[in-house]
């Protein structure tokens, strides 16, 4: 009791002493320009905490050793849900890429957010046809961001990793949206080749020595499925994966005198099923394994259970390594370090979320708004101020975000967003958080709502809906809604006053 009190104390303090160095605050709601905001306030003489917010790529629920994963090892997030917090019901943004990102760094859920769906179409026209264009829909200019929001608090900023919100030139670049920095993919079919031709620094190309080849080939008829040189082709000297690591260490090193913002969002272990041999070496042979073609998408594996246990330890080795440098650094009582991911497990490119049971005990998988799709692992770390060890069952979900780290930054929060603050969550504080009243989703005309422990699902253009009870049935097996009508009714209501129609997006196409 007496720790608890003591690091109750201590964040009271953190916060107290941000709010009395900010002299004055200020707020835009998002979709406005930057320079419609009041002028930021003063910098502050008390150090503000860091914010390290790591995003995996398709990391399933159950992939981690902390969420029940017994055939991959993930000793570095484990150790930081033993050195902190582990949320059990913690969602993202969508159950695909591009709108969950958008969800996490906008505040804003898919009934509001500007981006609700993956689209190839927004910028050069038909991109999915011609490799050589690259993005996806770009947010629009002065969309605010979180990134933004913590700039103007005096943040040095960086996006290391996959953006997918924006290609090159156009509106939607991390640089116009609040980030200092920014390397890695801006384009997620770029990004689907893990030794790529070249990644991106900022607005200029950064050449790799790599083929940068197409990632979607299939096995050659003619070549031996179980021979490494068959293989080669696939492979590359630079790792997109190390290469992002060690840029956002570099970010961490150059900025440790300052508060800093990095947003650390690496590609693995979404597919193409790619690892360099060291990783591999340490699951050959080790699990039952087949060669795939890449007859479902994405490159050829000769050992696939392999090469994704090896994809998903060798994202453990640099979290671990980010996580090492705060402490090397000092700046472990200083510093929050948040791991997720973007979705839920896929279903395709060779990988096995039925071996792994990456989704756990829950139902569907990416791309559906069952539980499967869209609860993930959340762990949080933050000594002196999140209890060691502890565990919520606060539902929460990727627009709570922004608001938590405007509070932990001490900038007033954004007019506008979806979400609340977490903080008190995260800090063992159960009877001081705020819960949500509902999360919501919506998802290629599909609409999920969680009440409490109730989930309803409603198929928006057939009117067909399910209700689940998550406190006795968390596999979403039994549709119990002809059983429970006024619940029924009470999702429904909240179905249609929780969205804003979408031109670009909606909800049942005409």
């Amino acid at each position: 009791m007496e720790n608890v009190t003591i690091s109750l104390m201590n964040s009271l303090c953190r916060h107290v002493c941000a709010a009395l160095a900010i002299l004055a605050a200020w707020w835009l709601a998002p979709g406005l320009s930057e320079a419609q905001a009041p002028a930021a306030a003063q910098a502050p003489t008390t150090r503000k905490p860091n914010i390290i917010l790591i995003l995996a790529d398709d990391l399933g629920y159950s992939e981690v050793g902390v969420y029940g994963q017994r055939k991959i090892r993930t000793p570095n997030i484990d150790r930081l849900a033993r050195e902190g917090v582990r949320l059990t019901d913690h969602y993202s943004g969508s159950p695909v890429c591009a709108p969950s990102r958008a969800v996490l760094l906008t505040g804003l859920h898919t009934g509001h957010a500007y981006i609700r769906d993956n689209d190839e179409m927004g910028f050069r026209g038909d991109v999915w046809r011609d490799p050589a264009l690259e993005g996806q829909r770009p947010l629009p200019a002065g969309t605010f961001t979180m990134a933004a929001m913590l700039k103007r608090g005096g943040y040095a900023t960086a996006a290391v990793g996959k953006w997918g919100l924006g290609g090159p030139g156009s509106e939607g670049e991390p640089n116009r949206l609040g980030f200092d920095l920014f390397y890695g993919f801006l384009c997620q079919r770029v990004a689907h080749n893990h030794y790529p031709g070249y990644l991106w620094r900022n607005t200029a190309k950064v050449l790799l020595d790599n083929p940068g080849i197409y990632p979607h080939e299939k096995f050659p008829a003619g070549k031996d499925p179980k021979a490494l040189s068959s293989y080669e082709p696939y492979g590359g000297k630079q790792y997109a994966l190390d290469m992002m690591g060690e840029e956002a260490r570099a970010f961490i090193r150059a900025n440790k005198d300052r508060p800093f913002f990095l947003y650390f969002a690496p590609t693995v272990p979404h597919a193409a099923l790619q690892v360099p041999e060291d990783s591999l070496a340490e699951y050959a042979g080790a699990l039952p394994d087949a060669p795939y073609p890449g007859d479902k998408g994405y490159l050829p594996h000769r050992a696939p259970h392999a090469a994704y246990a090896a994809m998903v330890t060798r994202l453990d080795r640099e979290v671990g390594r980010l996580a090492q440098l705060v402490r090397d650094l000092g700046l472990d009582r200083d510093t929050l370090i948040v791991f997720t991911s973007d979705n839920g497990p896929t279903f395709n490119g060779g990988t096995d979320s039925a071996f792994f049971e990456s989704a756990g005990p829950f139902r569907g998988l990416k791309t559906m708004v069952y539980e499967g799709g869209i609860r993930v692992p959340m762990v949080a770390r933050w000594p002196g101020t999140i209890p060691a060890g502890a565990v919520s069952a606060h539902a929460s979900a990727f627009e709570d975000y922004m608001p938590t780290f405007a509070e932990i930054a001490g900038v007033e929060r954004p007019a506008g967003l979806d979400g609340v603050s977490m903080l008190a969550a995260l800090e063992g504080r159960a009877s001081a958080q705020k819960p949500r009243e509902y999360l919501y989703w919506e998802f290629q005309g599909k609409q999920a709502v969680r009440m409490g422990s109730w989930k309803g699902i409603r198929n928006a253009a057939t009117g067909a809906f399910e209700l689940y009870d998550l406190a006795t049935d968390i596999g979403e097996k039994a549709d119990v809604a002809a059983a429970h009508t006024d619940v029924v009714s009470r999702i429904e209501g909240i179905m249609r006053t929780a969205r804003t129609e979408s031109a670009l997006f909606p909800l049942v196409k005409r």
